[in-house]
């Protein structure tokens, strides 16, 4: 809304063909089971299946009846099976059961399994184990990337982040390198790629033996340079609680596959609406990067400036009507719908967020992002904490939450008293901004107030930050607090690699890497605006509010960056990943 552009920002990718790839290979693969034949789908993979190929494109490739993998006895009757599902052992072993079973009743049928985005050799051992390797034909869908926008894609692999960040298994790192792989292949070549992080550099390294493995192709560069980071070089920023517009719709709502479903309360009916969210929805696009503060005023105006182009029809003749209803009506009545989606969406947000003392909640994060009123901070976490009840159930969450990093155990010994005796020695100008090692004693090898210091990432708090006018990324945590990892991608873009920033690296347990990829081309223009776009691939997920800041970055620079996530996360799915109930 009160947004600075600059006008000379490059056009975005079309990545619509990553959509007709990947229907065009499912297809292919249905194919090669000749014939009707019934389509067993895994939970996960229906939402990003319906953004590829719908039903009607299903049955038009003999799909007689769908079918949801719920690991229970099959009712279909079909002679042929087909299942496409993620490399899961527990799927897997179902599917044995399933044939099997049929073997048991002396039942022929033919079985095909389209494993998505590839196959793993455990799945093809336990095949084989379970004595139907023979029974079988295997296969893989490719279908390594969703657009959800014009600037988001995702592998939808929210299991990503615990598989390596928690149990160091490394099985996606080169789905996410053939993710690149073929990111290069269709918009490529890259000119520089930077990255930080473990992951990040195995992810590069597959890549680029891919790369070296495939033939080479001269093509015109779309995307100029590429950032690879891992989660956990910035766990702070998908723990504070998102207030732009986009990531409370998710946090409350949940956004799934980029498609929201809005209850009764939002749509004022008995029924609840699916709604796709996306640069489409002409309401959601110029609302979805604001601060939730600023929206109701957007959407007052923009009633408004509806009900105004609807009271122009007084006084039209017959043509002026006639055109006003082919060319006008249509539109305004689909922008009235989608304003009192948003409207009620963002009612209902506000009474839920009043009930959670969502205010207190924010102080309570702004203030241990600052290294201040650490006893108050505490006093509300205990308070919070005594009004739930943890069952043994959680002894492992808990268990992998420290594993993490992100819960430590108070030291014998040291009390909250002792704690503020270091701060006080330490805090001696809270209005100059310095930030404390507060928690230092509680957060082993964690160095984020030094980050903090280094980067700059908490504004000072004796400034008054206009929301209406954001001055910097900051605005999407009210003024509080820059996403680390925006932070540090902005950096490395302006210093053009990580000379500089030796000491950061150092603290985030290094990993950095910058490397010259490849040639644009040789027209000067197309260069120019290829490296302009910005491609920033999250390994462990990345939240809408990280998104909004980089597409407020982007406005300020004239960059355009597109956001490659392995899943959209948020706190509540970061802390749902550690429950102890991972298939």
């Amino acid at each position: 809304m009160a947004h600075s552009v600059r006008r000379d920002a490059p056009e975005l990718p079309d990545f619509s063909l990553l959509k007709r790839l990947a229907r065009d290979q499912l297809i292919y693969l249905l194919e090669q089971l000749p014939g009707r034949k019934d389509l067993f789908i895994e939970a996960d993979l229906m939402s990003p299946l319906d953004r590829i190929a719908n039903v009607t494109t299903l049955k038009q490739h003999d799909v007689d009846k769908l079918y949801k993998v719920e690991h229970k006895p099959i009712v279909s009757t079909s002679d042929q099976l087909c299942f496409l599902i993620r490399p899961r052992i527990k799927t897997v072993k179902w599917i044995c059961d399933v044939v099997n079973a049929d073997k048991a009743f002396g039942r022929f049928r033919r079985y095909k399994i389209i494993f998505s985005p590839q196959k793993f050799y455990a799945c093809e051992n336990l095949l084989e184990e379970q004595g139907i390797f023979g029974d079988v034909t295997t296969d893989e869908w490719s279908f390594y990337l969703l657009p959800l926008d014009d600037d988001i894609i995702s592998l939808e692999l929210p299991e990503f982040f615990r598989d390596y960040f928690l149990e160091g298994d490394q099985r996606w790192v080169r789905t996410a390198g053939s993710a690149l792989h073929l990111l290069h292949s269709v918009y490529g070549p890259f000119s520089k790629v930077y990255g930080i992080g473990r992951c990040s550099k195995m992810a590069y390294e597959s890549w680029r033996e891919q790369v070296e493995e495939g033939e080479q192709r001269a093509r015109q560069a779309e995307i100029g340079n590429v950032f690879l980071i891992d989660r956990d070089v910035d766990l702070v920023t998908p723990l504070c609680s998102q207030v732009v517009y986009e990531g409370l719709v998710d946090d409350i709502f949940r956004i799934k596959c980029g498609c929201v479903e809005f209850c009764p309360d939002v749509t004022s009916s008995d029924k609840s609406i699916k709604v796709m969210l996306n640069s489409q929805d002409k309401v959601f696009n110029e609302i979805r990067n604001e601060h939730f503060s600023q929206v109701f005023g957007f959407l007052s105006q923009k009633a408004r400036n509806l009900q105004t182009a609807y009271d122009k029809r007084s006084g039209m003749d017959i043509k002026q009507m006639k055109t006003f209803v082919s060319e006008e009506l249509k539109g305004l009545k689909q922008e009235h719908r989608l304003l009192s989606l948003h409207i009620g969406a963002s009612e209902s947000m506000m009474k839920k967020k009043t009930k959670q003392d969502f205010q207190e909640l924010l102080k309570t994060e702004h203030s241990l992002l600052e290294g201040f009123e650490i006893r108050e901070c505490i006093s509300y976490i205990e308070e919070h904490i005594n009004r739930q009840s943890y069952g043994i159930e959680h002894l492992l969450t808990f268990s992998n939450l420290k594993q993490l990093g992100l819960l430590v155990e108070q030291q014998p010994g040291e009390t909250l008293t002792v704690m503020e005796s270091r701060v006080g020695k330490l805090v001696n100008d809270k209005t100059a901004g310095k930030l404390t090692d507060a928690f230092s004693s509680l957060a082993k090898k964690s160095n984020f107030r030094a980050l903090g210091r280094r980067l700059n990432l908490v504004p000072k708090s004796d400034e008054e930050y206009d929301l209406r006018v954001p001055r910097d990324m900051a605005y999407i945590f009210s003024g509080a607090y820059i996403p680390l990892s925006c932070k540090l991608i902005e950096q490395v873009l302006e210093r053009d690699g990580w000379t500089g920033l030796e000491e950061v690296t150092r603290m985030l347990n290094g990993h950095e890497f910058a490397v010259t990829a490849g040639s644009n081309g040789s027209d000067a223009r197309v260069k120019t605006d290829s490296q302009r776009i910005i491609l920033v691939m999250f390994l462990g997920g990345c939240t809408f509010s990280e998104i909004s800041a980089l597409r407020f970055l982007g406005r300020e620079k004239g960059l355009k960056f597109i956001v490659v996530t392995t899943a959209i996360t948020n706190s509540a799915r970061l802390l749902e990943s550690m429950l102890d109930n991972h298939a």
